[in-house]
């Protein structure tokens, strides 16, 4: 195919001596690596890729809670790993049991850091070298803008000009220290002036704000990562616990923790009311009672409700859950006590029937290992022969309903188990002759012998027990700040409006003498239907009140008989000055001539 040429299209470098041939591939600049480099910065600090960056941070975010995460829940993860036999190992290689310290997640949030600061510093030169700027001059036509008013007074020109640069810089009634315009004068000559002003930058500084907020969110939560703590601890009444990391439950921990940071405190609860409603049997107040000792001070009590959590070493101490502790001893086949203290049975529903694991791992001679699996039921109510239920979650007549295993409990095979499931794998369930299993029914102060001269077990008392969940993050405060920076620098950024305003003031010629023409004209940013009341409230403004002892017969009638309105619309009279707003133009048919 060959190469065309429209004619008379003559190119002033191509018949220079030494110049390529016509039609030859063109040789473009290659751009180094200082242009790549130059080129791929650009891209990571454009407001798409910004946007792009976050969208795939919370895309990145949702394995977290489809998969068990090892700094929640390391017992969970373990149970995965081993259900899933092949899928597990590859999800842990690539990192799904600890999403929000993976390399790939942690890529994404410092690239949209990165790609967030990169976008901000560049638009806070401009933005700080528009705001040291002037206002734009006077443009010498009004009649094209979309806002515009006129008038007349008999005031120099200079006067009215000043007296709109004062109207212009004047704040608000709720903020008048604050200008609401930048205002510039300025001599037009012929004895004409004018005044320029400009509003608006709020916006492009809400906006900065904003993404300033963003990235202090980033950087308080990614801060809050490192040094944050949670722990949880069930504590017994009329027993305690020191805030130390072997004497909680479960400790999740940042990074860049120091366990020798906590603060030494110890806790005990002395007693817990809880309050239901008689009819419906629905929960109304839980209160913890405690007395709380804080290195170097005297112990104090204090309370613990729902939502509202003690403050203790710095930490939040919430309070999380409740129920019953039964006090069991058990004694092995030869007499000697192979466990005692109190059991946390975790509640099932609304009447607390509570669920439970008694293990008995210290059992003497060769005798195997002991477990116990059943309910407590606070207020026992026989249904049937055997069949039992709880009637009101509080303890009128408790009762603890068992079932016996013997064996190995697998306490020492080093694979982490839950406290509150009894692992049946190496386990034989008693039964009796007949083959049925063997329940126990046990009330406070019986003891009942175990089957198969396994021991004895004696109920002895019934105590409460509270969850607590104590937590520090320290940047929660800023990520507060940040959160409500971000709302105020939208709010700004989408309802601050941008205009500009002007008015010239030009003497009236020798048909008005003494007279100035006064004219004003408005231009938004995008739509802004405030504008021309705007110019409206700034020329009536400047023009000021009518005279004192006018009246409505200096008013040219109208084609009604009425007196022609004033510049306020309401018929008052004005020899002093006259806003007249101009007709839009209309499309009208050219006559030929």
């Amino acid at each position: 195919m060959g190469d065309y040429r429209p004619a008379g299209l003559d190119d002033a470098f191509s018949d220079r001596p030494g110049t390529e041939t016509p039609g030859a591939p063109a040789n473009l600049p290659q751009l180094g690596l200082t242009g790549w480099l130059r080129w791929t910065w650009r891209q990571l600090t454009s407001m798409r890729v910004a946007l792009l960056l976050l969208m795939l941070l919370a895309v990145a975010a949702v394995p977290g809670t489809l998969f068990p995460q090892r700094a929640q829940d390391q017992a969970k993860v373990a149970e995965y790993l081993a259900t899933h036999t092949e899928l597990g190992p590859w999800l842990d290689r690539l990192g799904f049991f600890d999403v929000y310290a993976s390399v790939w997640f942690s890529a994404i949030y410092l690239l949209l850091f990165v790609s967030l600061v990169g976008c901000i510093l560049p638009r806070t030169r401009v933005h700080a070298r528009a705001l040291r700027g002037r206002p734009p001059r006077t443009p010498r036509r009004f009649d094209r803008f979309p806002a515009t008013a006129a008038g007349t007074s008999t005031d120099s020109p200079r006067q009215v000009v000043d007296d709109a640069a004062a109207v212009l810089r004047r704040g608000h009634r709720w903020a008048p220290f604050w200008p609401v315009y930048r205002v510039d004068v300025h001599d037009e000559g012929r004895g004409a002036w004018s005044v320029s002003a400009e509003r608006g930058y709020l916006r492009e500084t809400g906006n900065l704000v904003f993404h300033l907020a963003l990235v202090g969110l980033l950087v308080s939560v990614a801060t809050g990562q490192l040094l944050h703590y949670r722990g949880q601890a069930i504590v017994v009444q009329g027993r305690g616990f020191a805030n130390a990391v072997v004497d909680y439950d479960t400790f999740e921990q940042g990074t860049a923790f120091d366990p020798e940071s906590l603060v030494p405190f110890t806790l005990r609860l002395d007693d817990f009311e809880a309050v239901f409603d008689e009819q419906s049997l629905q929960s109304r107040d839980f209160t913890a009672h405690v007395t709380l000792t804080e290195p170097g001070q005297d112990p104090r009590a204090e309370t613990i409700k729902v939502n509202h959590p003690l403050t203790a070493g710095g930490a939040k101490v919430y309070l999380q859950g409740n129920g019953y502790a039964p006090d069991v001893t058990i004694r092995d086949a030869a007499g000697e006590i192979a466990f005692a203290g109190p059991v946390p049975f975790l509640p099932q529903d609304e009447v607390y029937t509570s669920r439970g694991v008694i293990k008995v791992p210290d059992v003497s001679g060769d005798q195997e290992q002991i477990g116990l699996v059943g309910y407590l039921l606070p207020t026992a109510q026989q249904l049937g022969e055997g069949i039992y239920r709880s009637s009101n979650p509080q303890p009128t007549d408790p009762m603890l309903v068992l079932s016996v295993w013997s064996g190995n409990l697998g306490l020492d095979t080093g694979v982490p188990q839950n406290v509150y499931q009894l692992d049946e794998s190496r386990m034989t369930q008693a039964v009796d002759p007949a083959g049925d299993p063997v329940t126990l029914y046990v009330r406070p102060g019986e003891t009942v012998e175990l089957p198969d001269g396994l021991g004895s077990l004696t109920f002895e008392d019934l105590p409460r027990f509270v969850a607590l969940d104590l937590r520090r993050d320290p940047a929660l405060v800023f990520v507060l700040v940040f959160a409500l920076a971000a709302f105020v620098g939208v709010a700004a950024s989408l309802f601050a409006p941008r205009r500009r305003v002007w008015v010239r003031a030009t003497p009236a010629g020798s048909e008005g003498a003494g007279r100035t023409v006064v004219s004003a004209a408005g231009l938004a940013r995008g739509d802004d239907i405030g504008l021309a009341p705007e110019v409206d409230r700034v020329l009536a403004a400047t023009l000021g009140p009518p005279p004192d002892g006018d009246d409505a017969s200096d008013n040219p009638p109208d084609e009604h008989g009425d007196p022609s309105p004033g510049p306020h619309g309401d018929g008052s009279p004005d020899q002093h000055s006259e806003v007249v707003r101009p007709a839009p133009p209309r499309a009208t048919e050219e006559t030929p001539t």
